[in-house]
């Protein structure tokens, strides 16, 4: 992901109008979305994130950040306005700490174990400016500085506030205000030399482009589309004496200057007599801050290494902090030719240089058979220049010139790893181990990790230790962790901050006269020794107020402080001179306004649309008296609220809850559910008597029997025929009716043989009643979940039926219910099954009441 962020000066002086009629904000808005445009032609723009910041002060300056959608970016960028100061270093620095503040939670910069450049995260800065004067709250300013009072985590780490795969590039417009006579168009586009960012866009590896005219801008921009391109900046430097010379390049130099070359071995150039050696033209490629290009694998679509350039300082276990290191590491490399070396199956990084005075001198000489070997200073324990990690090569082509990254102290391990092989067959003896350990001490500890990786690939484990792991001590690595929390809630602040507006002051702040406090003043102090004062009681009186506010009592009013007449802007002068003078003039200070009766209908045109923000001010409405009801869903028909939400019988309410019922499956799908049972005229708390069993009512009613005629017959309650009995009957409507003692039809029956289903329920309290109930809804729900389970493996659900309470109407009931919704989800072996066990349960109901008749003794004895 390439990272690209605009930083857009919102100064005054963006407001100045050009020859196009254009202000040069307005012009920035058209560079950026045409930027956006040539960028999208390339296919690595995918990833791309592009990021929005201004001169404004923080939280306001991020337009858009981490977490903001390309909408908001265009949104944001629209909308800008040039109203501020010229503050760049301070945007600069906030700038470059939105980036690292998650490098450090990421971990890509790997503080202390070597600069890994495949772990990177590229972002390009483009800063569009007029190049004016640079002006701050403090005064201007001439030269560029940006604070280092606010670091973010990890900053410390890193002397630089900016890293080294981040690049600033400057557009400076000096677009004039007048068409031009006589334009030419030039063949390059300068540089800004004298702007002030000039000389940081070279300090981060970038360049600033000097804009005089709407075609030099377009050209502008699609050099700054090439110029994005993922890799990282390094800063090349020739150590030792110049190359050998290379008769070629003399022959082809004097040809160019025209010189007669002699047979000999020198020429005379000037009267002067001079060796026949190349001389280059200029030393600028001594010393070079370019990119190298790292490209992303086709096949995972991100960069891929295996070895990282080492630090500038050697790893010891006992140090309890990290050195800082430079942004921009230093690399040395020496013109002694060497040969190119490679073993088989051994890994290696190759990089690409960006275009330099370096890369040309050594296209120049022809010798793509010869490197220059690169070093980095005090990597090595014992050596000032350390050991070679790679080398600088020519293509074959001569196209370019690549950054061969190696291990380290490449020379001595791959002679080693070459004899092992070709030599020793893969059994090294004591001596070549006592080598290689040798090599292992010269070796940064860092090295460990990818070169048993290495050798692991090339079939030769084991060789590494495995306690080289560890480089850094329990101090720096829980420091790094801490540093590492941090930065994470930091970053979480930054994000959840983009797009909060500065809260405005609620009053007038107090603020002193003069930065010295009056207690110490020379001229005071001595005033107060001359009068004889105590000035430490004085001390004790007098008090500073600058933590003080005056509150103000319209909350429309912003609040102005002005304590010198030049402070006040000029288009607010006769306003201000009219508000003073109402306020001197009003007779007692309680009436003093200060807001006029016409700023307050005064709304520029840009805000007479910002309703969210009036509606926000605007105060609740209180609610309505009567609230409508909500609906549930959104289907079916709109107009009809209350509607019965289809449930599963299964997942009904318990006792005491409102239930749910699930609409038959015979009634037509527009016609309502079941009515529900009214409640009877009897108060819910009226007492319930109950009477006793038929044999029990015999011995106490019997003289009450003697005196009825003979052709009327007591009626028995309760006494129901099990053959009688419905299936469709509710077992709830059955409770309620043995409650309320209501007769049943059909339930008294005439005793004979053919009657022998006959069920006597005992005397039952209310109390009772409810506890049977509550327990058979309970298993209800529970069998009725294993009916609906697949298989044919029922012995939990019989089981269950087992734990039926009540009388034998009441489980004939519950079994019918249970035979029904199996006979729902069409499970025939479980319905013949659920009817043998009702008669099993008849059966045994049967035999109990007939032996507990038998056991009762006869009234008449």
């Amino acid at each position: 992901m390439t990272i690209i962020l605009f930083l857009i000066d919102t100064s005054a002086s963006m407001n100045q109008r050009t020859f196009l009629g254009t202000t040069l904000l307005d012009i920035t808005k058209g560079a950026v979305e045409h930027f956006m445009k040539f960028r999208s032609r390339d296919p690595a723009s995918r990833g791309d994130r592009y990021m929005l910041l201004t001169f404004e002060e923080p939280p306001a300056n991020v337009k858009s950040g981490w977490k903001e959608s390309h909408a908001t970016f265009m949104h944001e960028l629209k909308n800008l306005q040039a109203t501020g100061l010229t503050s760049m270093g301070t945007s600069l620095k906030h700038a470059f700490d939105l980036l690292n503040v998650n490098r450090m939670q990421s971990g890509v910069d790997t503080y202390g174990t070597g600069r890994c450049p495949f772990y990177m995260e590229p972002a390009v800065i483009i800063c569009v400016t007029d190049g004016g004067r640079l002006s701050s709250t403090i005064g201007v300013q001439n030269e560029l500085n940006l604070p280092m009072n606010n670091p973010v985590p990890g900053n410390e780490l890193t002397r630089e506030p900016f890293r080294w795969d981040q690049r600033l590039f400057g557009v400076v417009l000096r677009l004039p205000a007048s068409p031009p006579l006589d334009f030419q168009m030039p063949t390059y586009i300068p540089s800004a030399d004298d702007a002030a960012i000039d000389l940081m866009c070279e300090v981060t590896g970038g360049r600033s482009y000097s804009i005089s005219s709407h075609r030099m801008l377009m050209q502008c921009l699609e050099s700054l589309v090439q110029k994005v391109q993922p890799g990282v900046v390094i800063n090349f430097e020739k150590i030792g004496p110049d190359p050998p010379p290379i008769n070629n390049e003399v022959v082809e130099n004097a040809d160019a200057n025209h010189l007669d070359v002699p047979n000999g071995s020198s020429l005379t150039v000037d009267g002067k007599e001079r060796p026949l050696t190349p001389a280059p033209s200029s030393t600028s490629w001594h010393n070079c801050k370019k990119l190298i290009y790292v490209q992303r694998s086709a096949q995972k679509g991100y960069s891929v290494g295996h070895w990282p350039i080492p630090e500038g300082f050697w790893p010891d276990l006992n140090s309890p902090t990290l050195t800082p290191r430079t942004a921009h590491p230093s690399v040395k490399f020496s013109c002694t030719p060497c040969e190119p070396q490679v073993v088989e199956n051994l890994p290696f990084d190759k990089y690409e240089l960006e275009p330099s005075p370096l890369t040309q001198y050594i296209l120049e000489r022809r010798q793509p058979g010869v490197c220059w070997q690169v070093f980095i200073t005090n990597s090595a324990k014992y050596s000032d220049i350390g050991h070679p990690f790679g080398y600088l090569k020519a293509s074959t082509n001569l196209t370019c010139v690549n950054l061969f990254v190696m291990p380290y102290n490449y020379p001595v391990l791959l002679s080693l790893l070459e004899e092992l092989f070709k030599v020793h067959k893969m059994k090294p003896p004591a001596k070549w181990r006592q080598q290689f350990e040798n090599y292992l001490k010269t070796m940064p500890v860092y090295y460990a990790g990818p070169l048993r990786r290495a050798l692991a690939r090339m079939g030769a484990p084991n060789l590494v230790p495995e306690n080289l792991e560890s480089c850094l001590s329990y101090s720096v690595i829980s420091y790094l962790k801490k540093l590492k929390n941090q930065a994470k809630i930091e970053y979480e602040r930054l994000v959840a901050s983009v797009g909060t507006r500065i809260p405005q002051n609620e009053g007038i702040k107090v603020t002193s006269k003069s930065q010295t406090s009056i207690l110490q003043r020379k001229d005071f102090n001595q005033l107060m020794q001359h009068y004889g004062g105590d000035l430490s009681s004085l001390k004790e009186q007098l008090n500073e107020y600058n933590s003080f506010t005056l509150q103000v009592m319209d909350k429309d009013v912003k609040p102005q402080s002005y304590r010198n007449a030049f402070d006040i802007p000029r288009k607010n002068l006769l306003d201000q001179i009219a508000r003073m003078r109402a306020n001197f003039l009003q007779p007692s200070p309680s009436g003093t306004r200060l807001l006029d009766d016409d700023q307050m209908h005064s709304i520029p045109v840009q805000q007479m649309g910002d309703y969210h923000e009036y509606l926000r001010k605007a105060p609740q409405p209180l609610r309505e008296i009567e609230t409508q009801p909500v609906r549930l869903h959104m289907f079916g028909n709109p107009f009809k609220v209350n509607k019965n939400l289809m449930i599963d019988e299964a997942d009904e309410a318990m006792v005491g809850q409102p239930a749910k019922h699930k609409r038959h499956s015979e009634s037509p799908p527009g016609s309502p559910g079941p009515r529900k049972r009214k409640p009877g005229p009897l108060p819910k708390d009226f007492p319930i008597r109950r009477p006793g069993s038929p044999a029990f009512n015999m011995q106490t009613k019997s003289k009450e029997n003697e005196d009825r005629p003979p052709d009327t017959e007591s009626p028995v309650p309760n006494v129901t025929v099990a053959n009688h009995i419905e299936a469709s009957h509710k077992l709830s409507n059955h409770v309620r009716a043995e409650m309320n003692e209501e007769p049943i039809e059909n339930e008294i029956g005439k005793s004979g043989p053919e009657n022998n289903n006959i069920s006597v329920s005992p005397p039952v309290s209310i109390q009772n009643h409810k506890q049977i109930q509550v327990h058979n809804a309970r298993l209800k729900h529970s069998v009725i979940k294993e009916v609906k389970r697949p298989g044919r493996n029922y012995e939990h659900l019989f089981s269950q039926l087992k734990n039926v309470q009540g009388s034998l109407d009441t489980k004939r009931l519950f079994i019918g219910e249970i035979i029904h919704e199996a006979a729902r989800f069409k499970k025939r072996l479980l319905v013949d099954m659920l009817r043998q066990f009702e008669q099993s349960v008849i059966k045994l109901e049967n035999k109990k009441q007939k032996v507990q008749i038998v056991n009762k003794p006869s009234p008449n004895r």
